[in-house]
């Protein structure tokens, strides 16, 4: 009899949640649109209006400063533009500031050029250096527009979180606008979009345990917000033309109702099975390196590598062995290569990392499993090693 496979690559997406499926087939059932008047389009706007209210509760903000999108790349490319708006007033952002380690939708710019983009380094833990965005603020081009700075709370590979509420108060010397992609961090951080000083978050469903395809941009306030990416009907304010996905809104907001709920009591279970995996496969592994183990980092997220063992070879071996595991980013179109955020951190060699990530579902036989399994794919490793 087969054992049941093990899924470690949360990072990617999260399960389907019971409750985030129960709230998408009820919005199925209802065939109005939501901005239709009649009784079926106010049924399909309360749902919509329900999940704002949950998103917004998930971000410590109000409802009316969530605008919903078909996910956290759209949401991106929203909120990174040139051109802003004080109220009616046209307002300029002259360039970008993104950390080297940024997910690619940021790191791409939006719709800024690539010659109005400045990327800035990290340490060798992947944490910004805070100097560096000092001294790039001060030294901005204010004729050209108002500084813009994205940086993520989370890191999808690495796990680590960025000191985001010291990056606000640089950014706040400067009279700037601070994003903030919070895609990793929702459900497994306590979010607040005040404390952190963020301006924006960018957040997406799938990541919490709701579908795929649905995402959010939640501002701080009303005021100031980016031109529109999506023109059209005037849905949601006019910030994002279109006609909602009232079934995918409405998982997005079951999903954030579940990731406020005992977040710290799940968090610690997490954090637990995550520290008794890399324990386990330190003493399975001689050499194995965890990358930025020295910073603070999300619960449930081990980014290892196995020196003389290319993570891509690892991570086929394992699904072999029945274990879903990632070797890095899961957002390029199944491609592997490189990971950009290693060589920020300055990490040498060909072998790469492999990305582990937990979630409330993964109980400790998994985890021990896992660790056997990397053991032993380690050791024929080293056996075929000494027999050539």
């Amino acid at each position: 009899m087969s054992r049941a496979r093990i899924y470690m690559d949360w990072n990617a997406t999260a399960p389907l949640l019971d409750e985030a499926r129960a709230a998408i087939l009820s919005a199925l059932d209802c065939p109005g649109n939501p901005s239709s008047v009649h009784a079926e389009g106010r049924r399909a706007r309360q749902m919509v209006e329900a999940a704002r209210r949950s998103v917004a509760s998930l971000c410590g903000t109000l409802p009316a400063h969530v605008t919903f999108t078909s996910g956290a790349t759209e949401a991106a490319n929203q909120v990174l533009t040139p051109d802003f708006r004080m109220g009616r007033t046209p307002l300029a952002i002259g360039r970008l500031y993104v950390s080297a380690v940024e997910h690619p939708a940021v790191m791409a710019g939006g719709r800024f050029s690539p010659d109005r983009i400045t990327v800035l380094p990290v340490n060798g833990d992947g944490v910004i250096d805070l100097g560096q965005l000092d001294e790039a603020l001060q030294a901005h081009d204010a004729t050209s527009g108002l500084p813009m700075v994205a940086v993520m709370l989370a890191n999808n590979e690495s796990g680590v979180i960025q000191p985001v509420a010291e990056v606000a108060g640089s950014v706040r010397r400067a009279g700037g606008v601070l994003v903030v992609d919070a895609v990793q961090a929702a459900g497994r951080l306590a979010l607040s979009i005040e404390a952190l000083g963020a301006d924006f978050l960018i957040l997406s469903a799938h990541k919490l345990g709701g579908p795929k395809g649905v995402g959010a941009l939640v501002s701080r306030g009303e005021m100031l917000m980016p031109a529109p990416l999506m023109r059209g009907g005037g849905q949601e304010k006019g910030h994002r033309s279109g006609t909602e996905n009232p079934a995918g809104v409405a998982g997005f907001g079951a999903a954030a109702d579940v990731a406020t709920r005992d977040l710290e009591p799940r968090m610690a279970q997490v954090t637990a099975l995550r520290d008794r995996l890399e324990s386990g496969m330190r003493a399975a592994v001689p050499g194995l390196v965890i990358h930025g183990a020295a910073a603070a980092r999300i619960g449930n997220t081990s980014l290892v590598t196995i020196p003389g063992l290319k993570s891509e070879t690892l991570q086929i071996a394992l699904d072999l062995e029945g274990i879903a595991v990632s070797s890095g980013s899961a957002c390029a179109s199944g491609k592997v290569g490189r990971s950009p955020v290693l060589d920020a951190m300055g990490v040498k060699g060909e072998e790469g990392a492999l990305r582990l990530s937990l979630g409330p579902q993964t109980n400790e036989d998994e985890v021990e499993r896992v660790v056997a399994a990397i053991g032993r794919i380690a050791a024929r490793k080293r056996e075929a090693g000494v027999a050539a």
